[in-house]
Protein backbone atom coordinates (compact mmCIF):
# COMPACT_ATOMS: atom_id res chain seq x y z
CA UNK A 1 0.00 0.00 0.00
CA UNK A 2 1.15 3.57 -0.38
CA UNK A 3 -0.30 6.68 -1.21
CA UNK A 4 -0.28 6.19 -4.40
CA UNK A 5 -4.04 5.51 -5.61
CA UNK A 6 -4.92 2.02 -4.50
CA UNK A 7 -6.75 0.33 -2.32
CA UNK A 8 -5.55 -1.20 0.47
CA UNK A 9 -4.48 -4.45 0.37
CA UNK A 10 -7.81 -7.11 1.09
CA UNK A 11 -20.41 -20.61 4.32
CA UNK A 12 -23.36 -19.92 6.16
CA UNK A 13 -24.32 -18.20 9.21
CA UNK A 14 -22.68 -18.95 12.72
CA UNK A 15 -24.31 -21.20 14.70
CA UNK A 16 -27.84 -19.89 16.33
CA UNK A 17 -27.62 -16.98 14.06
CA UNK A 18 -30.73 -16.07 12.83
CA UNK A 19 -31.87 -16.19 9.54
CA UNK A 20 -32.66 -12.49 9.44
CA UNK A 21 -31.40 -9.49 10.76
CA UNK A 22 -34.73 -7.91 11.07
CA UNK A 23 -37.31 -6.84 8.87
CA UNK A 24 -36.17 -5.45 5.09
CA UNK A 25 -38.77 -2.13 4.22
CA UNK A 26 -38.65 -3.25 0.04
CA UNK A 27 -39.72 0.31 -0.79
CA UNK A 28 -36.64 2.22 1.44
CA UNK A 29 -34.39 4.10 -0.57
CA UNK A 30 -30.86 3.88 0.56
CA UNK A 31 -29.34 7.13 2.74
CA UNK A 32 -27.65 9.02 0.98
CA UNK A 33 -25.15 11.12 3.09
CA UNK A 34 -22.99 14.25 2.06
CA UNK A 35 -25.97 15.92 -0.55
CA UNK A 36 -24.64 18.13 -2.71
CA UNK A 37 -20.88 17.19 -2.54
CA UNK A 38 -20.63 15.72 -5.61
CA UNK A 39 -22.44 19.25 -7.15
CA UNK A 40 -19.58 20.77 -5.52
CA UNK A 41 -17.13 18.90 -7.61
CA UNK A 42 -16.17 20.84 -11.93
CA UNK A 43 -16.06 17.56 -13.82
CA UNK A 44 -15.52 19.27 -17.43
CA UNK A 45 -17.18 17.66 -20.60
CA UNK A 46 -13.96 15.91 -21.12
CA UNK A 47 -14.41 13.97 -18.37
CA UNK A 48 -18.17 13.29 -19.23
CA UNK A 49 -17.10 11.97 -22.55
CA UNK A 50 -14.48 10.13 -21.28
CA UNK A 51 -16.13 7.79 -18.89
CA UNK A 52 -18.89 7.15 -21.85
CA UNK A 53 -22.11 6.34 -20.10
CA UNK A 54 -22.40 3.13 -22.41
CA UNK A 55 -20.23 1.44 -19.34
CA UNK A 56 -16.69 1.17 -20.02
CA UNK A 57 -14.88 -1.37 -18.25
CA UNK A 58 -12.53 1.40 -16.73
CA UNK A 59 -12.11 5.20 -17.13
CA UNK A 60 -9.04 6.57 -18.47
CA UNK A 61 -5.91 7.58 -16.50
CA UNK A 62 -6.98 11.13 -16.82
CA UNK A 63 -10.38 11.13 -14.76
CA UNK A 64 -9.43 11.58 -10.76
CA UNK A 65 -10.15 8.22 -9.25
CA UNK A 66 -12.49 9.91 -6.67
CA UNK A 67 -15.08 10.87 -9.06
CA UNK A 68 -16.32 7.29 -8.33
CA UNK A 69 -20.30 7.70 -6.82
CA UNK A 70 -20.70 3.68 -7.60
CA UNK A 71 -21.18 0.83 -9.61
CA UNK A 72 -24.41 -0.66 -11.52
CA UNK A 73 -25.47 -4.01 -11.89
CA UNK A 74 -27.96 -6.08 -13.13
CA UNK A 75 -28.78 -8.87 -10.45
CA UNK A 76 -27.82 -11.62 -12.89
CA UNK A 77 -24.85 -14.07 -13.31
CA UNK A 78 -21.96 -13.00 -14.07
CA UNK A 79 -21.88 -9.66 -12.00
CA UNK A 80 -20.42 -7.48 -13.85
CA UNK A 81 -19.96 -4.33 -11.90
CA UNK A 82 -19.76 -1.09 -14.34
CA UNK A 83 -19.24 2.49 -13.30
CA UNK A 84 -21.62 5.11 -13.27
CA UNK A 85 -20.60 8.46 -14.44
CA UNK A 86 -20.26 10.94 -11.68
CA UNK A 87 -21.74 13.47 -13.80
CA UNK A 88 -24.93 11.48 -13.75
CA UNK A 89 -25.21 10.23 -10.10
CA UNK A 90 -26.18 14.21 -9.31
CA UNK A 91 -30.18 13.13 -8.53
CA UNK A 92 -29.92 9.12 -9.46
CA UNK A 93 -30.43 6.77 -6.41
CA UNK A 94 -30.34 2.61 -6.55
CA UNK A 95 -33.18 0.97 -6.42
CA UNK A 96 -33.81 -0.02 -3.00
CA UNK A 97 -31.76 -3.55 -2.34
CA UNK A 98 -30.52 -3.68 -5.91
CA UNK A 99 -27.87 -2.41 -7.73
CA UNK A 100 -30.09 -0.92 -10.61
CA UNK A 101 -29.89 2.55 -10.77
CA UNK A 102 -32.73 5.01 -11.32
CA UNK A 103 -30.98 8.35 -13.13
CA UNK A 104 -32.22 12.17 -12.46
CA UNK A 105 -34.32 11.92 -15.64
CA UNK A 106 -36.57 8.92 -14.08
CA UNK A 107 -35.16 6.09 -16.77
CA UNK A 108 -33.19 2.92 -15.36
CA UNK A 109 -29.38 2.09 -15.54
CA UNK A 110 -28.60 -1.86 -15.43
CA UNK A 111 -26.11 -4.56 -17.10
CA UNK A 112 -28.67 -7.25 -18.25
CA UNK A 113 -27.66 -10.90 -17.25
CA UNK A 114 -24.75 -12.21 -18.71
CA UNK A 115 -23.80 -9.21 -20.13
CA UNK A 116 -20.81 -6.46 -19.38
CA UNK A 117 -21.80 -3.74 -20.57
CA UNK A 118 -24.66 -0.69 -19.01
CA UNK A 119 -27.72 0.00 -20.67
CA UNK A 120 -30.07 2.87 -19.80
CA UNK A 121 -34.08 1.80 -20.45
CA UNK A 122 -37.31 3.02 -19.28
CA UNK A 123 -38.74 2.34 -16.01
CA UNK A 124 -40.96 0.49 -17.47
CA UNK A 125 -38.85 -2.50 -19.05
CA UNK A 126 -39.20 -5.68 -18.03
CA UNK A 127 -35.63 -6.07 -16.94
CA UNK A 128 -35.65 -4.01 -14.48
CA UNK A 129 -37.66 -5.29 -11.95
CA UNK A 130 -36.06 -8.66 -12.85
CA UNK A 131 -33.05 -7.10 -12.42
CA UNK A 132 -34.07 -5.92 -9.17
CA UNK A 133 -35.99 -9.69 -7.89
CA UNK A 134 -32.55 -11.13 -8.81
CA UNK A 135 -30.35 -9.24 -6.16
CA UNK A 136 -33.33 -9.14 -3.50
CA UNK A 137 -33.10 -12.73 -3.71
CA UNK A 138 -29.92 -13.30 -3.45
CA UNK A 139 -29.86 -10.95 -0.50
CA UNK A 140 -32.63 -12.93 1.09
CA UNK A 141 -30.54 -16.11 0.64
CA UNK A 142 -28.61 -15.22 3.29
CA UNK A 143 -28.31 -12.18 5.92
CA UNK A 144 -28.23 -8.23 5.82
CA UNK A 145 -26.20 -7.77 9.21
CA UNK A 146 -27.66 -4.60 10.80
CA UNK A 147 -25.83 -4.76 14.46
CA UNK A 148 -29.57 -5.28 15.69
CA UNK A 149 -30.65 -1.71 15.35
CA UNK A 150 -33.29 -2.29 12.07
CA UNK A 151 -33.03 0.30 10.02
CA UNK A 152 -29.84 2.62 11.13
CA UNK A 153 -27.15 0.94 9.26
CA UNK A 154 -29.40 -1.97 6.90
CA UNK A 155 -29.05 0.31 3.21
CA UNK A 156 -25.20 0.42 3.69
CA UNK A 157 -24.82 -3.43 5.30
CA UNK A 158 -26.71 -3.78 2.01
CA UNK A 159 -25.20 -1.90 -0.49
CA UNK A 160 -21.99 -3.19 0.64
CA UNK A 161 -22.68 -6.96 0.45
CA UNK A 162 -24.30 -5.66 -3.07
CA UNK A 163 -20.72 -3.81 -3.91
CA UNK A 164 -18.52 -6.79 -3.10
CA UNK A 165 -21.05 -9.17 -5.26
CA UNK A 166 -20.04 -6.68 -8.15
CA UNK A 167 -16.35 -7.07 -7.59
CA UNK A 168 -16.04 -10.15 -7.29
CA UNK A 169 -15.68 -11.86 -10.74
CA UNK A 170 -16.81 -15.47 -11.99
CA UNK A 171 -14.18 -17.04 -11.01
CA UNK A 172 -13.42 -16.10 -8.08
CA UNK A 173 -11.13 -13.27 -8.00
CA UNK A 174 -12.26 -10.30 -5.78
CA UNK A 175 -11.53 -7.12 -7.18
CA UNK A 176 -10.46 -4.15 -4.58
CA UNK A 177 -12.29 -1.97 -6.98
CA UNK A 178 -13.16 -1.04 -9.88
CA UNK A 179 -10.57 1.56 -11.66
CA UNK A 180 -7.07 1.50 -12.73
CA UNK A 181 -4.55 -0.15 -10.21
CA UNK A 182 -7.55 -1.54 -8.25
CA UNK A 183 -8.93 -3.36 -10.19
CA UNK A 184 -7.18 -6.29 -9.29
CA UNK A 185 -7.06 -9.06 -6.37
CA UNK A 186 -5.27 -8.94 -3.06
CA UNK A 187 -4.88 -11.89 -1.06
CA UNK A 188 -5.62 -9.73 1.98
CA UNK A 189 -8.61 -7.62 0.20
CA UNK A 190 -9.90 -11.24 -0.55
CA UNK A 191 -10.00 -12.50 2.35
CA UNK A 192 -12.10 -10.14 4.06
CA UNK A 193 -14.20 -10.53 1.21
CA UNK A 194 -14.23 -14.22 1.91
CA UNK A 195 -14.99 -13.33 5.16
CA UNK A 196 -17.77 -11.04 5.24
CA UNK A 197 -19.64 -13.40 2.00
CA UNK A 198 -19.54 -15.89 5.00
CA UNK A 199 -20.86 -14.25 7.89
CA UNK A 200 -23.74 -12.95 6.03
CA UNK A 201 -24.95 -16.64 4.95
CA UNK A 202 -23.11 -16.81 1.14
CA UNK A 203 -20.89 -19.94 1.28
CA UNK A 204 -21.17 -20.16 -2.19
CA UNK A 205 -19.38 -16.63 -2.73
CA UNK A 206 -16.93 -17.01 0.48
CA UNK A 207 -15.96 -20.51 -1.30
CA UNK A 208 -15.08 -19.19 -4.90
CA UNK A 209 -12.65 -16.40 -3.25
CA UNK A 210 -11.18 -18.90 -1.42
CA UNK A 211 -10.75 -21.14 -4.07
CA UNK A 212 -9.64 -18.65 -6.72
CA UNK A 213 -6.75 -17.86 -3.92
CA UNK A 214 -5.98 -21.69 -4.02
CA UNK A 215 -5.36 -21.80 -7.74
CA UNK A 216 -2.78 -19.06 -7.75
CA UNK A 217 -0.97 -19.57 -5.12
CA UNK A 218 2.69 -20.90 -5.44
CA UNK A 219 3.97 -24.28 -4.80
CA UNK A 220 6.14 -22.70 -1.68
CA UNK A 221 3.12 -21.78 -0.09
CA UNK A 222 2.91 -17.82 -0.62
CA UNK A 223 1.11 -15.19 -3.34
CA UNK A 224 2.41 -12.06 -5.49
CA UNK A 225 1.36 -8.95 -3.73
CA UNK A 226 -1.35 -8.81 -6.29
CA UNK A 227 -3.50 -10.91 -8.90
CA UNK A 228 -5.01 -10.18 -12.32
CA UNK A 229 -8.28 -11.30 -12.50
CA UNK A 230 -7.70 -14.01 -14.92
CA UNK A 231 -5.11 -15.38 -12.19
CA UNK A 232 -1.55 -13.83 -13.67
CA UNK A 233 0.86 -12.49 -10.80
CA UNK A 234 0.57 -8.30 -11.52
CA UNK A 235 4.43 -7.87 -12.24
CA UNK A 236 5.00 -4.43 -10.35
CA UNK A 237 8.29 -5.05 -8.41
CA UNK A 238 5.98 -4.69 -5.54
CA UNK A 239 7.37 -7.55 -2.93
CA UNK A 240 5.85 -10.57 -1.52
CA UNK A 241 3.62 -9.66 1.55
CA UNK A 242 4.01 -12.35 4.72
CA UNK A 243 0.42 -11.16 6.03
CA UNK A 244 -1.19 -12.63 2.98
CA UNK A 245 -0.76 -15.67 4.32
CA UNK A 246 -1.94 -15.32 7.57
CA UNK A 247 -5.02 -13.74 6.15
CA UNK A 248 -5.77 -16.20 3.70
CA UNK A 249 -5.73 -18.93 6.64
CA UNK A 250 -7.86 -16.84 8.50
CA UNK A 251 -10.40 -16.59 6.45
CA UNK A 252 -10.42 -20.00 5.31
CA UNK A 253 -11.00 -20.83 9.15
CA UNK A 254 -13.76 -18.17 9.66
CA UNK A 255 -15.90 -19.58 6.40
CA UNK A 256 -15.61 -23.03 8.30
CA UNK A 257 -16.56 -21.75 11.98
CA UNK A 258 -19.45 -19.60 10.76
CA UNK A 259 -20.97 -23.34 9.62
CA UNK A 260 -21.83 -25.59 12.02
CA UNK A 261 -20.35 -29.20 12.11
CA UNK A 262 -17.66 -28.16 9.62
CA UNK A 263 -14.37 -27.35 11.81
CA UNK A 264 -12.11 -29.81 10.70
CA UNK A 265 -9.70 -30.07 7.57
CA UNK A 266 -11.44 -33.70 6.81
CA UNK A 267 -14.61 -31.12 6.13
CA UNK A 268 -12.45 -28.81 3.87
CA UNK A 269 -12.15 -29.48 -0.10
CA UNK A 270 -8.66 -30.82 -1.24
CA UNK A 271 -7.49 -27.86 -3.40
CA UNK A 272 -8.18 -25.58 0.04
CA UNK A 273 -6.60 -27.89 2.38
CA UNK A 274 -3.90 -27.87 -0.23
CA UNK A 275 -3.46 -23.90 0.07
CA UNK A 276 -3.76 -24.01 4.04
CA UNK A 277 -0.83 -27.01 4.39
CA UNK A 278 1.53 -24.88 2.43
CA UNK A 279 0.79 -21.47 3.97
CA UNK A 280 0.76 -22.26 7.28
CA UNK A 281 4.36 -24.85 7.03
CA UNK A 282 5.50 -21.40 5.01
CA UNK A 283 4.86 -19.49 7.78
CA UNK A 284 6.04 -22.21 10.83
CA UNK A 285 9.19 -22.33 9.16
CA UNK A 286 10.07 -18.86 8.76
CA UNK A 287 9.96 -18.54 12.16
CA UNK A 288 13.41 -17.28 14.21
CA UNK A 289 15.31 -18.03 17.00
CA UNK A 290 12.98 -14.98 18.92
CA UNK A 291 9.88 -16.82 17.71
CA UNK A 292 9.23 -14.04 14.94
CA UNK A 293 8.43 -14.04 10.79
CA UNK A 294 11.26 -12.14 8.82
CA UNK A 295 10.63 -8.97 7.98
CA UNK A 296 8.34 -8.02 5.56
CA UNK A 297 5.85 -5.62 3.27
CA UNK A 298 2.42 -5.45 5.38
CA UNK A 299 -0.46 -3.81 4.78
CA UNK A 300 1.33 -0.34 4.16
CA UNK A 301 3.05 -1.99 1.11
CA UNK A 302 6.29 -0.60 1.63
CA UNK A 303 10.45 -1.89 2.13
CA UNK A 304 10.51 -3.49 5.54
CA UNK A 305 14.06 -1.71 6.00
CA UNK A 306 11.93 1.90 6.19
CA UNK A 307 10.83 0.65 8.99
CA UNK A 308 11.48 1.71 12.97
CA UNK A 309 13.34 -1.57 12.80
CA UNK A 310 13.71 -2.65 9.78
CA UNK A 311 15.10 -6.20 11.41
CA UNK A 312 12.64 -7.19 12.55
CA UNK A 313 8.74 -7.51 11.65
CA UNK A 314 5.86 -4.98 11.84
CA UNK A 315 2.65 -5.61 14.26
CA UNK A 316 1.25 -5.74 10.86
CA UNK A 317 2.62 -8.99 10.20
CA UNK A 318 2.99 -10.42 13.22
CA UNK A 319 -0.82 -10.32 13.69
CA UNK A 320 -2.25 -11.53 10.76
CA UNK A 321 0.44 -14.87 10.98
CA UNK A 322 -0.18 -15.31 14.36
CA UNK A 323 -3.82 -15.50 13.27
CA UNK A 324 -3.26 -17.37 10.48
CA UNK A 325 -1.24 -20.18 12.43
CA UNK A 326 -3.63 -20.40 15.02
CA UNK A 327 -6.67 -20.64 12.24
CA UNK A 328 -4.54 -24.03 10.27
CA UNK A 329 -3.99 -25.73 14.14
CA UNK A 330 -7.81 -25.17 14.08
CA UNK A 331 -8.38 -26.60 10.73
CA UNK A 332 -6.36 -29.39 10.74
CA UNK A 333 -7.39 -32.97 12.31
CA UNK A 334 -7.27 -33.21 16.13
CA UNK A 335 -4.16 -34.85 17.45
CA UNK A 336 -2.44 -34.67 13.81
CA UNK A 337 1.30 -33.72 13.58
CA UNK A 338 -0.13 -30.80 11.17
CA UNK A 339 -1.99 -29.68 14.61
CA UNK A 340 0.45 -29.89 16.66
CA UNK A 341 3.26 -28.25 14.20
CA UNK A 342 1.34 -24.73 13.65
CA UNK A 343 -0.01 -24.45 17.12
CA UNK A 344 3.56 -24.67 18.46
CA UNK A 345 4.41 -22.21 16.09
CA UNK A 346 1.62 -19.82 17.05
CA UNK A 347 2.59 -20.32 20.63
CA UNK A 348 6.30 -19.49 20.25
CA UNK A 349 5.05 -16.47 18.31
CA UNK A 350 2.47 -15.77 20.70
CA UNK A 351 5.36 -15.50 23.04
CA UNK A 352 7.17 -13.29 21.01
CA UNK A 353 4.29 -10.83 20.93
CA UNK A 354 4.26 -10.51 24.58
CA UNK A 355 8.26 -10.34 24.77
CA UNK A 356 8.73 -8.02 21.96
CA UNK A 357 5.71 -5.83 21.32
CA UNK A 358 4.17 -5.52 24.60
CA UNK A 359 6.31 -3.91 26.82
CA UNK A 360 6.06 -0.99 24.37
CA UNK A 361 2.27 -0.72 24.00
CA UNK A 362 1.95 -2.59 20.62
CA UNK A 363 3.20 -0.15 18.24
CA UNK A 364 3.86 -1.06 14.40
CA UNK A 365 7.80 -1.84 15.32
CA UNK A 366 9.01 -3.59 18.55
CA UNK A 367 10.88 -0.93 19.79
CA UNK A 368 10.64 2.01 22.76
CA UNK A 369 8.48 4.97 21.82
CA UNK A 370 7.60 3.36 18.90
CA UNK A 371 4.79 5.12 16.74
CA UNK A 372 1.49 3.62 16.52
CA UNK A 373 -0.60 1.92 13.62
CA UNK A 374 -3.67 0.54 13.09
CA UNK A 375 -2.33 -2.75 12.70
CA UNK A 376 -2.42 -3.16 16.52
CA UNK A 377 -6.46 -4.33 16.31
CA UNK A 378 -5.01 -7.23 14.37
CA UNK A 379 -4.15 -8.37 17.88
CA UNK A 380 -7.51 -8.06 19.28
CA UNK A 381 -10.73 -9.62 17.88
CA UNK A 382 -11.87 -11.16 16.11
CA UNK A 383 -8.60 -12.58 15.07
CA UNK A 384 -7.29 -12.93 18.70
CA UNK A 385 -8.18 -13.13 22.40
CA UNK A 386 -9.39 -9.95 24.22
CA UNK A 387 -7.01 -8.53 26.07
CA UNK A 388 -6.75 -4.98 28.51
CA UNK A 389 -3.20 -3.87 27.16
CA UNK A 390 -4.35 -4.51 23.62
CA UNK A 391 -7.75 -2.80 23.97
CA UNK A 392 -5.56 -0.05 25.79
CA UNK A 393 -3.55 0.57 23.08
CA UNK A 394 -5.77 0.59 20.13
CA UNK A 395 -7.60 3.94 21.95
CA UNK A 396 -3.88 5.33 22.00
CA UNK A 397 -3.74 4.47 18.52
CA UNK A 398 -6.88 5.53 17.38
CA UNK A 399 -6.06 8.89 19.54
CA UNK A 400 -2.88 9.53 17.79
CA UNK A 401 -4.05 8.68 14.09
CA UNK A 402 -6.93 10.69 14.26
CA UNK A 403 -7.70 14.01 12.14
CA UNK A 404 -9.96 17.01 12.08
CA UNK A 405 -12.44 15.44 9.77
CA UNK A 406 -13.11 12.52 12.45
CA UNK A 407 -11.01 9.89 10.36
CA UNK A 408 -7.66 8.49 11.34
CA UNK A 409 -4.11 7.82 9.11
CA UNK A 410 -2.98 4.52 8.58
CA UNK A 411 -0.66 5.44 11.61
CA UNK A 412 1.01 7.56 12.79
CA UNK A 413 4.17 7.90 10.37
CA UNK A 414 2.24 7.52 7.31
CA UNK A 415 4.61 8.94 4.70
CA UNK A 416 1.51 10.40 2.33
CA UNK A 417 -1.04 13.01 2.45
CA UNK A 418 -1.27 13.40 6.58
CA UNK A 419 -4.99 14.99 5.86
CA UNK A 420 -6.53 12.47 4.09
CA UNK A 421 -8.43 10.00 6.38
CA UNK A 422 -8.52 6.01 4.90
CA UNK A 423 -12.24 3.94 5.26
CA UNK A 424 -10.61 0.95 6.16
CA UNK A 425 -8.77 2.28 8.99
CA UNK A 426 -11.77 3.50 10.81
CA UNK A 427 -13.21 0.19 9.95
CA UNK A 428 -10.47 -1.61 11.23
CA UNK A 429 -10.65 0.45 14.80
CA UNK A 430 -14.62 -0.24 14.39
CA UNK A 431 -14.27 -3.95 13.91
CA UNK A 432 -12.12 -4.22 16.95
CA UNK A 433 -14.51 -2.38 19.15
CA UNK A 434 -17.48 -4.51 17.58
CA UNK A 435 -15.63 -7.40 18.52
CA UNK A 436 -14.93 -6.26 21.89
CA UNK A 437 -18.50 -5.50 22.59
CA UNK A 438 -17.55 -1.92 23.14
CA UNK A 439 -20.59 -1.23 21.28
CA UNK A 440 -20.61 2.51 21.68
CA UNK A 441 -17.46 2.79 20.36
CA UNK A 442 -18.08 0.63 16.96
CA UNK A 443 -21.10 3.43 17.15
CA UNK A 444 -19.43 5.95 16.48
CA UNK A 445 -17.22 4.44 13.53
CA UNK A 446 -19.49 3.10 11.62
CA UNK A 447 -22.04 6.46 11.98
CA UNK A 448 -18.63 8.28 10.54
CA UNK A 449 -18.21 5.28 7.77
CA UNK A 450 -22.18 6.03 6.72
CA UNK A 451 -22.11 9.95 7.15
CA UNK A 452 -19.28 10.10 4.61
CA UNK A 453 -20.59 7.29 1.72
CA UNK A 454 -20.74 8.79 -1.60
CA UNK A 455 -24.12 10.70 -2.93
CA UNK A 456 -25.08 6.88 -4.11
CA UNK A 457 -24.89 5.50 -0.46
CA UNK A 458 -21.41 3.96 -1.67
CA UNK A 459 -18.22 3.29 0.83
CA UNK A 460 -15.22 5.37 -0.78
CA UNK A 461 -11.34 4.33 0.51
CA UNK A 462 -10.64 7.89 1.45
CA UNK A 463 -12.16 11.01 3.28
CA UNK A 464 -10.29 14.51 2.23
CA UNK A 465 -9.98 17.12 5.20
CA UNK A 466 -13.37 18.72 4.05
CA UNK A 467 -15.29 15.26 4.69
CA UNK A 468 -15.72 14.47 0.33
CA UNK A 469 -14.13 11.68 -1.05
CA UNK A 470 -11.18 11.26 -1.80
CA UNK A 471 -10.61 8.04 -3.19
CA UNK A 472 -12.20 5.40 -5.20
CA UNK A 473 -15.59 3.78 -4.48
CA UNK A 474 -16.40 1.21 -3.79
CA UNK A 475 -13.83 -0.34 -2.09
CA UNK A 476 -14.21 -4.04 -1.33
CA UNK A 477 -11.57 -4.13 2.23
CA UNK A 478 -13.62 -1.16 3.97
CA UNK A 479 -17.09 -3.30 2.98
CA UNK A 480 -16.53 -6.32 3.66
CA UNK A 481 -15.61 -4.72 7.73
CA UNK A 482 -18.57 -2.74 8.07
CA UNK A 483 -20.62 -6.07 7.29
CA UNK A 484 -18.11 -8.12 9.66
CA UNK A 485 -19.38 -5.15 12.31
CA UNK A 486 -22.26 -4.96 11.79
CA UNK A 487 -22.66 -9.19 12.31
CA UNK A 488 -20.44 -8.70 15.29
CA UNK A 489 -23.18 -6.26 17.22
CA UNK A 490 -25.48 -8.90 16.50
CA UNK A 491 -23.93 -11.61 18.13
CA UNK A 492 -19.45 -12.35 18.74
CA UNK A 493 -17.87 -13.78 15.70
CA UNK A 494 -15.30 -16.81 15.99
CA UNK A 495 -11.99 -15.42 16.68
CA UNK A 496 -9.17 -18.52 16.64
CA UNK A 497 -8.69 -20.58 19.19
CA UNK A 498 -5.21 -20.63 21.29
CA UNK A 499 -4.86 -24.19 21.25
CA UNK A 500 -6.53 -26.91 18.56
Amino acid sequence: MSDEPRAFARTATAPGRPGSRGSRAAARAPRRSGAGRLRRLTIGATVAALVATSGAAAAPDAVPAWSSPGLVGGGGAPHTGVPLPPHESLGASYLPDSSVVRLRDGRMRLVPPGGGTAVTVPADDPRVQAAVRSDRAWLASGTVPTGGLGERYEAMSARALLDLRLLTRPNGASQASWYGIWRYSWPRDSAFAAAAFAVSGHPAEARSVLEFMARVQDPDGTWAARYHVDGSPVEDGRDRQLDALGWMLWATWFARAAAPGEESAADLPGGLWTMVRRAADHLALSLDAEGLPPASSDYWERDPRTEEDPRRPTLGVVGPVLAGLRSAAALAERGSAEAARWSGAADRLSDALGHQFAPYGYPRSPVKGGRMDTSVTFVAPPFAPGDAGVTAAIAHAFAEQSLPNGGVLPGEEWPGNKHIAWTPEVALFGLAAAASGRTETALERLDWLQRHRTSMGVLPEKVGPTGHQAGVAPLGWTASMVVLSLAALEEPLPIPPTAP
